[in-house]
């Protein structure tokens, strides 16, 4: 991440599925708090964890766009680069312009 694009990011969130010293290397890096985001230990149903659901909301709204619908391209910085206009699309069309 461009320490110049995280300028405006208070708190990261991060799924509790992956563990290590990703936190303590965020923190060193951008200086920004990184958040775990656990499921309750005693919960056997299903469960919305809000944190969680905004991010898996955004990545489903992708699938209407063609090349993010699939994995078609070859680099990477291919798709980073598409994912931008998605959600410049996304944005505008909540302020309804």
């Amino acid at each position: 991440m461009n320490k110049k694009i995280a300028e405006n990011i208070q708190k990261l969130f991060k799924s509790g599925g992956c563990g290590g010293e990703l936190a303590e290397n965020t923190r060193k890096a951008f200086g920004r708090v990184l958040e775990i985001v656990l499921r309750k230990e005693d919960s056997t149903k299903f469960q919305i964890i809000p944190q969680r659901w905004a991010a898996e909301r955004t990545f489903a709204r992708f699938e209407s766009y063609g090349r993010l619908s699939k994995d078609f391209e070859y680099h990477t910085q291919t798709s980073q680069t598409m994912i931008h206009p998605a959600m410049i699309k996304l944005m505008l069309n909540r302020i309804k312009l």
